[in-house]
């Protein structure tokens, strides 16, 4: 019970964050992490397609993700799994494309640009091993690089986590949101790494 109690808390916080791009679309003007960008960069074509598409296709991920951990979803249709897979994929390689482009333009400088960097790294990294894990017929190695891959997914929602409460502990901005471009994704490998080790992933 416990458990399917917290694969439900798990779900909600990755659909609520999944769908949380499309307020950008519905609220007119700066908002959230826009508030901290300069108008010249706010009315960059390059850097708004980058911004937007990682945004979008990185929701996407988060939203639909969640559903290839469910034991259930693999079971029963497989064919559903594999979309997903395909899509989440698809998407990943765009947005952490994107994400790598507009993490030199992070609010913070150098420590926040490094930060989200190696987030962007991590994930198409451990994304792409995934990939031809299972093209190559490896499952194990797949189910291990995936959980990597969504873990470094779920950033987005341990971003949104972290960063009121450093904000508030600093009563500042800008040092709040140097520490969370790298507490949003670390802590997650870590914690992918035991329950890769849990289920006896690791030596794939």
């Amino acid at each position: 019970m416990t458990k399917k109690i917290g694969f439900i808390i798990f779900a909600i916080l990755c659909i609520s964050v999944g769908l949380y791009p499309s307020i950008y679309f519905m609220i007119d003007g700066t908002f959230g992490l826009l508030e901290s960008k300069s108008d010249v960069l706010l009315s960059d074509t390059f850097w708004n397609i980058g911004f937007y598409t990682h945004i979008l296709l990185g929701g996407l991920a988060l939203l639909i993700g969640w559903m290839q951990f469910s034991k259930k979803l693999r079971t029963k249709n497989i064919k559903v799994h594999r979309t997903v897979g395909k899509i989440y994929i698809v998407s990943v390689l765009f947005s952490g494309l994107a994400s790598l482009y507009i993490a030199f333009f992070a609010t913070g400088g150098i420590i926040s640009i490094l930060g989200f960097m190696g987030l962007g790294i991590v994930w198409l990294y451990s994304t792409t091993i995934s990939y031809m894990s299972i093209k190559n017929g490896n499952v194990i190695k797949h189910q291990k690089f995936m959980i990597y891959s969504y873990a470094a997914c779920f950033a987005a929602v341990t971003l949104r986590i972290w960063l009121p409460v450093l904000t508030i502990l600093f009563q500042d901005f800008i040092p709040a949101y140097r520490i969370v471009a790298w507490l949003c994704w670390i802590p997650n490998i870590i914690v992918a790494y035991f329950i890769v080790k849990r289920l006896g992933l690791n030596k794939a």
